[in-house]
């Protein structure tokens, strides 16, 4: 499985699941492009889209793609690390096209 970071993503999640096959969006060279042309790239190319953009599942349409895309509650490091393992468990089990909006641990 190929997992894309969006940008405002940590790349926490990069270092600390060294076991996956992760990528940045700054990485592939698509720092800055639009939601709709990065959901278009990254479809291409990934499986599974890492966001805390919680506006992409309402803005764009996801229902039909090939991508699947896990929607982090914040992108605080601290908050990004207490949620890894919620984070392991959604990559372990999601299929092409969905969509899984973790929740904040407290």
């Amino acid at each position: 499985m190929k997992i894309l970071l969006d940008e405002c993503t940590p790349r926490v999640v990069k270092t600390r699941l060294p076991q996956r096959s992760i990528s940045t969006v700054q990485e592939m060279g698509w720092a800055g492009i639009t939601n709709g042309d990065l959901l278009a790239s990254a479809e291409k190319e990934f499986d599974v889209l890492v966001t805390a953009d919680q506006r992409l599942p309402h803005q764009q349409l996801l229902a039909g793609r090939r991508l699947a895309v896990v929607v982090l509650p914040a992108n605080r490091v601290p908050d990004v690390v207490k949620l890894l393992p919620d984070l392991e468990r959604a990559l372990d089990t999601i299929q092409p096209g969905m969509v899984v909006q973790l929740t904040p641990r407290v």
